[in-house]
């Protein structure tokens, strides 16, 4: 009996990146959004490589350069010098900031790792020693416990108890945005959904009184709705019967922060999963590393810039000080 095995094939680009590509899917377990940048960067780092090295007239379109012609010599041939004259370009060419251009480093190291290691198509390793460009730390953005409160008050119009609901989760439950567009109705029970984060790695996700009020009230109209077969099970549902995308979410946010006057910022859900976290942070008395497990961060270091935030905690540590009442 024969048997076909499915696998993602790209004729426009190298067999040994589709190669990289599957592996990182069936193997590694990576996320379809991960496997999707490390196929656009590394197809602008072919490009470039060709584009430096003479294989194309420099007048070539950039974004019209073939890349499905690279075999094992041209691999071989890549050197370090090579990669960070690929991380200048797209620095000053591309107009990439430092964490651009270190997803990119990490997509170029994976890969070659795996040409080594797995492949054993490379001897030598020329990103063995490649350096991520340093990213300095931001505080992050994120809304007061006030504008929360006034952000949650104006939801109105015909989908209110969805938007409602989707707004509530982020600002309580700081989920990622692929992380609520992925929610299915049969992964809540009682006080707890279960959400595929990162990596595809299952997280359990607890959900307090508000939460399981909006989630009621936004079920008792859902389930009037004809949704299409295949997504039955989603949660939050487009107005043409789908599971609701990731652009529809960013579009909702974005109208009811407008509608809010919160137009300071450039307020996504990121950062209302920002403002989930600031606000456990500093009035809900949670450590950094059980606010780690609620986040679903790998690393503790990822968390702790939530440390950085809390200014009336620091406010309050100086004017402790003992010494602070010897010139009043």
């Amino acid at each position: 009996m024969n048997y076909e095995i499915d696998e993602i094939v790209d004729p426009t680009i190298p067999k040994y990146l589709n190669d990289f590509l599957n592996y990182l899917g069936t193997i590694k377990g990576k996320s379809s959004n991960t496997i999707s940048g490390y196929r656009i960067d590394l197809t602008m780092f072919f490009r470039f490589l060709k584009l430096y090295k003479g294989f194309v007239d420099s007048k070539a379109p950039f974004e019209e350069i073939d890349i499905s012609d690279i075999d094992e010599p041209f691999l071989i041939s890549i050197k370090l010098a090579d990669i960070y004259a690929f991380l200048s370009f797209a620095e000053n060419q591309r107009s990439n900031g430092s964490y651009a251009r270190a997803r990119k480093v990490a997509a170029v190291r994976s890969f070659f790792k795996y040409l080594c290691g797995k492949a054993k198509i490379l001897d030598d390793n020329p990103a063995i020693e490649l350096e991520s460009p340093k990213i300095s730390k931001r505080n992050p953005v994120y809304l007061t416990l006030d504008e929360s409160k006034s952000l949650l008050s104006i939801i109105e119009g015909k989908n209110k108890e969805r938007d409602l609901c989707i707004i509530t989760l982020f600002l309580n439950c700081g989920l990622r945005l692929s992380e609520l567009v992925g929610i299915n109705i049969s992964k809540i029970k009682d006080d707890t959904l279960t959400v595929i984060g990162k990596g595809n790695k299952e997280r359990t996700v607890y959900l307090n009184k508000s939460c399981i009020k909006v989630i009621d009230n936004y079920l008792s109209v859902r389930n009037l709705l004809k949704v299409e077969y295949e997504d039955k099970d989603a949660l939050f549902i487009s107005r043409n019967n789908r599971r609701i995308n990731k652009r529809t979410v960013e579009l909702l946010v974005k109208k009811y922060v407008n509608k809010a006057g919160l137009t300071n910022e450039k307020y996504s859900p990121h950062k209302l999963r920002h403002t989930a976290a600031t606000l456990m942070y500093k009035h809900g008395n949670v450590d950094i590393r059980s606010l780690q497990k609620i986040l679903g961060h790998e690393n503790l270091s990822t968390t702790q810039i939530y440390t950085h935030v809390d200014d009336e905690k620091l406010r309050k540590a100086v004017s402790l000080n003992p010494l602070n009442e010897l010139n009043e």
